[in-house]
C-alpha cells in the first residue's frame, strides 16, 4: 500500500483506486437492522460506503428499486459518508463504477460463509483486483433475514408494529405492513 491510502496493483504497479471506499451490495428487500449494523460499522472503517441495491428483473421484489433506495436512505440518513445507488449487472462491475476495489459482505452464519466463499472465488475470476471484505453480523442480528421479516409482518396479528422494531429500521415498518397485511389492515395495533 502506498502512503496516500491507495491500493497498488501487484502486477502493474498502478495505484488507481482508493481503499478508503467500499461497496455493500444486496437486494435490501427490505432493509433489516442487520444490514444497518453492517453499514454503520463499515462507515467507521471506510471513508465512503456505497450501498448498492441490485436490480434483478427475474426476482419478484416486495419493493420497487426506487422505494428501496428511499427506505435505505431514510434508515441511514444520519451517516454522512454513505450513499445509496441502484445497479444492474455484476457486483464487481458496480464496485468499479463506484471507483472502489472493496466489495463488502455481511456474514451471519457458517452457511452464509460457504456461499460467500464460492461467490468470492467467482468474483476473483471476474475481476482479480476487487477484494471481498467480510463483516460478521452482530450476534443480536445473526438470525434476521428478509424472508423471516416478511413472515412476521404477514402473519402477526397482535402488536406487529412493535415486533417488527426488533428486526427492521423504523422507516421500513409502515411500508412493509402496507404491502403485507390484509387489505382491512387488521394488525392488532
Amino acid at each position: 500500500m502506498s502512503d496516500d491510502n491507495q491500493m497498488v496493483d501487484s502486477q502493474t504497479g498502478d495505484s488507481s483506486s482508493s481503499i478508503s471506499s467500499a461497496c455493500y451490495v444486496g437486494s435490501f428487500d427490505p432493509m433489516t437492522l442487520g444490514h444497518v449494523d453492517i453499514v454503520r460499522r463499515a462507515a467507521q472503517i471506510f471513508g465512503q460506503v456505497t450501498v448498492g441495491i441490485g436490480i434483478n428483473p427475474d426476482k419478484n421484489s416486495l419493493f420497487t428499486p426506487a422505494e428501496r433506495v428511499e427506505l435505505v436512505q431514510q434508515s441511514l440518513s444520519d451517516l454522512t459518508n454513505v450513499e445509496v445507488r441502484t445497479f444492474d449487472g455484476l457486483a464487481v462491475e458496480f464496485v468499479r463504477q463506484c471507483n472502489s476495489r472493496i466489495l463488502l459482505r455481511g456474514v451471519r452464519s457458517l452457511s452464509d460463509l460457504e456461499t460467500e466463499f464460492s461467490m468470492t472465488l467467482t468474483n476473483r475470476v471476474l475481476d482479480e483486483e476487487i477484494e471481498s471484505v467480510f463483516l460478521m453480523s452482530a450476534e443480536r442480528y445473526a438470525h434476521i433475514s428478509s424472508s423471516l421479516i416478511k413472515q412476521i409482518a404477514g402473519m402477526s396479528r397482535d402488536g406487529v408494529h412493535e415486533r417488527l422494531r426488533h428486526f427492521v429500521p423504523e422507516p421500513v415498518i409502515e411500508p412493509l405492513l402496507q404491502r403485507l397485511l390484509p387489505a382491512d389492515g387488521s394488525s392488532g395495533d
